[in-house]
């Protein structure tokens, strides 16, 4: 009978586990069931793969959303800022099924893998032994939006003709390079160079007119194109006129014997002259034609054209108060072998008040071929 009762129990103890097992499945099934509805319920956000975006970039916030389930985004409008590289911590604004507000944080990388644009001519013309600033009128632009200055790739002699190949590159911060291709044409023209003076001043020839520190320089060395110059400049005949006033008003009367003077009127002048005493002795007082500063348009003769006007009244307050006015004794005494021509105490040269008062040095003048550091011979 002990081995009956064994029995029972045992089979008592597999229905009750049986039952145990039958319950927690019941249990684990609903269980999942209950889960699955919650999570099939719950607010769910989907992000896009590539969250890199370059710096500076206009994006919304809903550009990086691929799908929400179970809710609305709310800022989804709202601009993202780009303006600094690294990674940048985004929050999304929602709202759920049961129009509760929830949060949704992710990180984005703002990257700079652009390289910069650069805008420039292609092809650049200059003159032999002109200086030439290739950097000017070139534009360089990156979506950094930082200032990059750009620098020029290559090897060319401006004192050689020939046509160079060369190349534009800026570099961003992030490294990233731009180039631009670009040629370079060296032209030998003697009407346009560029060169220094003996005193280091720059000078250079436009179009056959050569200007020193920004002075017009006509003289037995730099001559003027036949067809240059129409009359008097605007600031030469005001030096004049603000001079005579008020030399008048002193009782001196000035006035201009001898203005602009063309190319032809110059050359019929100066063939007379040597018609007359030989070249040699013209060349000590005349200017050859397009050597003349008369045709510059900013040179003129006062009163009597003869050593008479230098011990006038007239002409001894010229000599010392000329300079006020921006006008300079262009060819002063004892200075012959200088300038090349003898002493013309009626000779006016505008030049501008700056320049006029260094070259009247006190009343002991000096040359512009001095001052400048060119001379004045006929090649």
């Amino acid at each position: 009978m002990k081995h009956r009762g064994k029995k029972k129990n045992s089979l008592k103890v597999l229905i009750i586990i049986g039952v145990l097992i039958i319950v927690g499945g019941l249990g684990y099934f609903a269980y999942n069931r209950y889960m699955m509805e919650i999570e099939k319920n719950k607010l769910h956000v989907y992000l896009i793969d590539n969250l890199k975006v370059e710096i500076n970039t206009e994006i919304l916030l809903n550009s990086f959303v691929k799908n929400i389930d179970n809710g609305v985004l709310l800022n989804g409008d709202n601009s993202v800022d780009t303006s600094k590289l690294g990674k940048q911590n985004l929050e999304l604004l929602l709202k759920n099924k049961d129009d509760e507000e929830e949060k949704y944080n992710f990180d984005i990388d703002i990257v700079d893998t652009t390289k910069p644009v650069i805008e420039a001519k292609k092809e650049r013309n200059s003159y032999v032994s002109n200086k030439v600033d290739l950097l000017d009128g070139v534009k360089v632009t990156d979506n950094s939006k930082e200032e990059i200055k750009a620098v020029v790739n290559g090897e060319y002699d401006i004192n050689k003709a020939g046509k160079y190949n060369l190349k534009y590159e800026a570099v961003d911060s992030s490294g990233n390079k731009g180039e631009y291709d670009f040629t370079l044409s060296i032209v030998d023209d003697p009407n346009n160079r560029s060169f220094t003076t003996s005193k280091g001043f720059s000078a250079k020839v436009v179009d056959g007119v050569t200007y020193v520190d920004g002075y017009l320089i006509a003289n037995k060395t730099y001559s003027l194109p036949n067809n240059y110059g129409n009359g008097l400049t605007w600031e030469t005949q005001d030096a004049f006129n603000k001079m005579k006033a008020d030399a008048s008003s002193l009782g001196l009367g000035l006035w201009i014997s001898s203005g602009y003077r063309s190319y032809w009127d110059q050359n019929i002048i100066y063939n007379n002259y040597v018609a007359r005493d030989g070249q040699a002795n013209a060349d000590t007082y005349s200017a050859r034609p397009g050597h003349s500063e008369h045709q510059s348009g900013l040179a003129f003769d006062l009163n009597s054209i003869d050593d008479s006007f230098t011990y006038t009244p007239e002409g001894k307050w010229v000599h010392d108060n000329c300079y006020r006015y921006g006008l300079i004794l262009r060819y002063p005494l004892g200075k012959e072998s200088i300038t090349g021509y003898m002493h013309e105490s009626w000779h006016m040269r505008y030049v501008g008040k700056e320049l006029a008062s260094k070259l009247y040095n006190n009343g002991d003048w000096i040359t512009m071929e001095e001052y400048f550091g060119i001379d004045s011979k006929y090649q």
